[in-house]
């Protein structure tokens, strides 16, 4: 049996038990007791211990639990609020403003968190019930949030960018540059088709309106001039706005801090992080006063609890990666691909779709750590960098984040939602999917977005 088709198989394995309904955790460690059962010498199952032990064995996984600390700080407090606020005021005369100002207020709350489902539920529970209060439709407001969160693994400091820098064995704070264009990018396509579709709304809303006074009926109080009718839009000082910009400082002034000591080569990243929890808990618990005993209780049990899976999925996908390592998989599927002499962005196209895939039925941590080692080797042979490769699979992991069946942040919409149905959230989000894959032909025709800011500051 040749080492392509014995990679296949742990592959089939692996889904099978995906399938059952069992933690994502355990799906993956099983599948590594199996592989290493049926592939390699009974005498090395005693590496299994080894090499879990070795995986999590890694200073730079320190910055994980430290991130999600900070983000569940941000969580459970109404910090998020003054960042809404702030683009709120800004923004609200411009048609969809609203909704942008949402994507915005979670593009900042990503680069304090790095995590995807908290930005979604802290940004969510303010921004959809106050977009609803003002005309928007349940499908736009929630597909705005549920896009807007996916951000949080892009924008630096992203916990998958950390992971990918560790299975591809690449500097995290290249990486973190390098997300930071793309995370603009991706942030200002998503503003743009709000503006599309709050206008594709409007649009109908007038239709339907005419319709109904050329009927002959009460036209419910639309006006069949001006967009922006349909929606409530009240009116901010000039003074209103500036304060409501300045209390925004803090939290800008902290992504400032924790960025610039990293980039500066003052601290690693879990140092960073580490600066990052200090300063968010002075901001919260100290300026606001916004965190109680009770409460700051629950983010550190909700933060155990996040860290163990994220840790143990980390463990359980680096056994795997090493067995088919072992296996030489990675080494015969690059050697395979570069043999074939087939145009590489072909490959590449064929990847990204592989990756789509796996991301429907899995979260984008065990996708990373397990599928990195095995596409490195082509990637590298291929001429593709690893750092720009690294922005282009985070892209597609957001693409998993909004589509089902796993989809997290559907169902963080739904928690934080819940009288709005399922399949409105979903139909909201899906077009961000053609949004997020324009983004990666972008990034694909001018790679320099992603490599410039690296290459500047390293």
């Amino acid at each position: 049996m040749n080492s392509l088709t014995t990679g296949a198989i742990i592959g089939v394995i692996g889904l099978v038990l995906f399938v059952t309904g069992m933690p994502i955790a355990f799906a993956l460690g099983l599948t590594a007791i199996i592989s290493i059962l049926l592939f390699l010498d009974p005498d090395e199952f005693e590496l299994f211990g080894k090499l879990l032990f070795d995986s999590t064995n890694d200073f730079g996984l320190l910055a994980i639990p430290l991130f999600v600390l900070m983000g569940n700080l941000f969580g459970g407090s109404a910090a998020s609020r003054q960042l809404f606020a702030a683009g709120e005021a800004w923004l609200n005369r411009i048609r969809g403003g609203l909704g942008m100002s949402s994507v915005l207020a979670c593009a900042v709350f990503a680069a304090l968190t790095g995590s995807s489902p908290a930005t979604a539920a802290a940004i969510g529970r303010v921004a959809v019930p106050e977009m609803q209060a003002r005309g928007y439709s349940a499908r736009v407001a929630a597909g705005a949030i549920a896009a807007g969160g996916t951000l949080g693994i892009l924008i630096p400091p992203s916990v998958t960018l950390i992971l990918y820098g560790i299975a591809a064995e690449v500097s995290i704070g290249q990486l973190f540059a390098a997300g930071i264009v793309p995370g603009i990018l991706v942030t200002i396509l998503f503003v743009v088709w709000i503006f599309i579709a709050v206008s594709a709304e409007a649009r109908s809303s007038q239709r339907e309106a005419r319709a109904t006074v050329a009927a002959g009926q009460a036209s419910a109080g639309l006006s069949d001039t001006g967009v922006q009718d349909g929606y409530v839009t009240p009116g901010y000082t000039w003074g209103e706005r500036f304060r409501a910009l300045l209390r925004t400082f803090p939290f800008l002034a902290l992504i400032v801090a924790i960025l610039g000591v990293l980039y500066a080569g003052i601290a690693t990243p879990s140092e960073a992080a580490a600066v990052g929890v200090v300063l968010v808990f002075v901001l919260i618990a100290l300026v606001y006063r916004q965190l109680k005993g009770r409460q700051f209780l629950r983010v550190l049990l909700e933060t155990t609890n996040q860290s163990t899976m994220i840790l143990l999925i980390t463990a359980f996908s680096a056994v795997i990666a090493t067995v088919l390592s072992f296996l030489s998989v990675p080494q015969d599927l690059a050697m395979l691909v570069t043999e074939m002499e087939v145009n590489r962005w072909l490959v590449m196209l064929v990847i990204n779709v592989l990756l789509l895939i796996m991301g429907l039925f899995l979260p984008p941590v065990s996708i990373i750590v397990m599928v990195t080692p095995v596409l490195l080797p082509l990637i590298v042979g291929l001429g593709f960098d690893p750092i720009w490769f690294g922005i282009i699979m985070t892209l597609n992991m957001e693409m998993g984040l909004i589509t089902p069946p796993v989809g997290l942040n559907l169902y963080v919409l739904k928690g934080i939602a819940p009288d709005v149905p399922i399949k409105e959230i979903l139909l909201g989000a899906l077009p961000y999917v053609v949004v997020l894959a324009a983004g990666i032909v972008l990034l694909s025709v001018f790679p320099g977005l992603v490599t410039w800011l690296p290459g500047l500051l390293f």
